[in-house]
């Protein structure tokens, strides 16, 4: 039996503006998210991509195909209310962040780790003022507390609508750091999640494609893309 889904219902998509952000308007009622609350968001570049999704339903409503619609809904009904442990959980990833867990062999793979990662750690000591330590192995080894004190204070210091982006460029890439990147537009964000998939593709180089494998990291890509733009839009 397949899934019941929605019929669209209105003719006419709208963006409204309100003393507290923005909108959307279906036949002139407002979006409300899954707990019924306002649909309002940040910016006119998020509530105009939210309309155009609306706009693009045809005959029947697919969620799946709504992604600013759904990061939307999850930053109104979701982190508002879960803001600090949100935000706890994304900045533990700093102690034992991606980068900074190296190879000790073979010197191929050591030598391509530090000349990918090594910017974005020197690029979080200069705009972050966080310094984090590289470890060799995969055991793990703290952080300066003091240093993580820092950066757990910048991921509290995120909007709702900022939390829900940064929650999908941190746990996406497995990296705090490259969260931040990407945040911040240190690079292109296609360049920063090929960063992220520096151990798979050197997997992929000694072992061939596994295409299971390749059709899950393109999933994650897209989120990880998708995440990047709204975090724009939120801010």
């Amino acid at each position: 039996m397949s899934e019941w889904a929605p019929k669209r219902f209105w003719k006419t998509t709208t963006v409204a503006e309100l003393d507290d952000g923005y909108t959307v308007e279906l036949d002139g009622r407002r979006v409300r998210t899954p707990a019924k609350a306002a649909l309002v968001v940040p910016s006119r570049q998020m509530a105009e991509a939210v309309a155009a999704e609306w706009e693009a339903q045809t005959e029947s409503v697919d969620p799946g195909t709504m992604p600013f619609t759904r990061s939307a809904n999850a930053a109104i009904d979701k982190v508002t209310h879960q803001h600090s442990e949100v935000a706890d959980m994304l900045a533990d990833y700093g102690d034992a962040d991606l980068l900074c867990y190296r190879a000790d062999s073979p010197k191929e793979l050591v030598t391509r780790q530090a000349q990918e990662w090594d910017p974005a750690l020197d690029w979080a000591d200069e705009v972050l003022g966080a310094r984090l330590q590289l470890r060799s192995g995969i055991l793990h080894a703290p952080q300066d507390p003091q240093v993580l004190a820092g950066l757990r204070s910048r991921v509290h210091g995120l909007t709702p609508f900022q939390m829900a982006a940064f929650h999908d460029l941190v746990c996406m890439s497995g990296s705090l750091i490259l969260g931040f990147a990407a945040a911040h537009g240190w690079r292109d964000a296609a360049d920063i999640w090929q960063m992220s998939r520096l151990d798979e593709r050197w997997q992929e180089e000694q072992w061939g494609v596994d295409e299971e494998a390749r059709e899950s990291s393109e999933v994650k890509r897209a989120a990880f893309m998708h995440a990047q733009q709204f975090y724009v839009f939120s801010s």
